[in-house]
């Protein structure tokens, strides 16, 4: 299953940078201009491939529409109901739903229905991996300095004290409220891209888009396939060569989630290499043997949470985890730089260089 090729092939899609240029160049292609700037939404493009470019939940995103079906209005009013999501669920806008139920100080606070039902979803997940998904673990990623970046090493006593905060069954959801213990916190950071990204597909297939690519930071997000019929094709970048990748995928009609440590990570005055990843049941970055986890799965509020969950569970866990469920495929790095890759998506993944490959059935 290795294969070596000299170069990576140029018809892959890759984060960011790459995307951006692809998207840019949309403006050349034929047909009716549809470029403008609508608050914040770069569109260019024509009526058969048209794109939308915005910065939200801090990132830089991009929407390219393939084939036609949708307006540059259209596009326009998909996209902006990301920033409305943003506005409730940021854990860092001092205005939103979660900073409101952060602040209540053990009391019930009232929420929306998108925030209920996010909040629903993430429990469902915690419950799912046995709490190596957990919402409640804010306190902890505080604590560290990831949120704000000011980053430090706690001690042992201020981890153990913010340990007794963490715990998705401390959560509460009842009727159109959420309740936390005095102190609590919740961030919805794993998991509120892949909700966004199954919102705004949502609302662009209602639209008519029959062949789309979202890029929302490291999530990806493919309606139909291309218009020639063809899968896309997602590179994995190699978390020990950022400038690289381990492979890539052809999917059609899923959505595609990274996480891993290099995303947000910091040394330490000890020498040591702490990330964002943070293990909720001891406190501190998670330390699974895996370092990059990517999740294949249709939807793409699961691929995001089980992205983290699995950097958390290790491989073994990780096997375990898709044997009872079956809803997700996933390709794992491991410390030592080998890929575990699930039975399912093995036929559609292919790896870069000498690695060694190993199927998880």
């Amino acid at each position: 299953m290795n294969k070596s090729p000299s170069a990576i092939p140029k018809n892959i899609i890759r984060p960011l940078a790459i995307i951006t240029l692809i998207c840019l160049a949309l403006s050349s292609c034929g047909g009716p201009a549809a470029s403008g700037v609508y608050d914040g939404i770069f569109i260019t493009g024509s009526d058969a491939e048209m794109t939308g470019q915005m910065t939200a939940m801090d990132t830089f995103m991009t929407v390219s529409v393939r084939g036609g079906g949708v307006t540059a209005d259209e596009l326009r009013q998909c996209m902006e109901l990301v920033p409305d999501i943003e506005s409730r669920l940021s854990v860092t806008l001092p205005e939103s739903e979660i900073s409101a139920v952060n602040a209540a100080k053990g009391k019930t606070t009232a929420v929306s229905d998108m925030t209920r039902d996010i909040i629903s979803r993430s429990l469902e997940m915690s419950a799912m991996t046995d709490g190596a998904f957990d919402i409640t673990a804010y306190p902890l990623v505080r604590a560290w300095g990831f949120t704000a970046g000011e980053y430090r090493v706690p001690g042992e006593d201020e981890i153990e004290s913010l340990l007794g905060l963490v715990g998705w069954e401390k959560l509460s959801l009842d009727g159109g409220g959420v309740t936390l213990p005095e102190g609590g916190m919740i961030d919805l950071g794993a998991i509120a891209k892949g909700y966004a990204g199954d919102i705004l597909r949502d609302a662009l297939a209602d639209a008519g888009a029959v062949s789309a690519l979202l890029s929302l930071g490291g999530n990806i997000v493919c309606i139909g396939s291309k218009p020639d019929g063809s899968k896309w094709r997602v590179a994995i970048r190699d978390p020990q060569d950022l400038s690289s990748y381990i492979g890539y995928v052809d999917i059609c009609d899923t959505s595609v989630v990274t996480s891993g440590g290099y995303e947000r990570q910091f040394t330490g005055d000890d020498g040591k290499t702490y990330w964002h990843i943070i293990d909720p049941s001891t406190g501190y970055p998670a330390r699974s043997g895996v370092i990059s986890s990517t999740v294949i799965s249709e939807d793409g509020a699961t691929a995001d949470a089980l992205s983290t969950a699995l950097f958390v569970m290790g491989v073994e866990k990780a096997a375990g985890l898709r044997r009872e469920y079956g809803s997700f495929e996933y390709i794992l790095v491991t410390d030592d730089g080998g890929l575990v890759v699930s039975e399912g998506i093995s036929h559609a993944f292919t790896p870069y260089g000498e690695r060694e490959v190993v199927i998880a059935r």
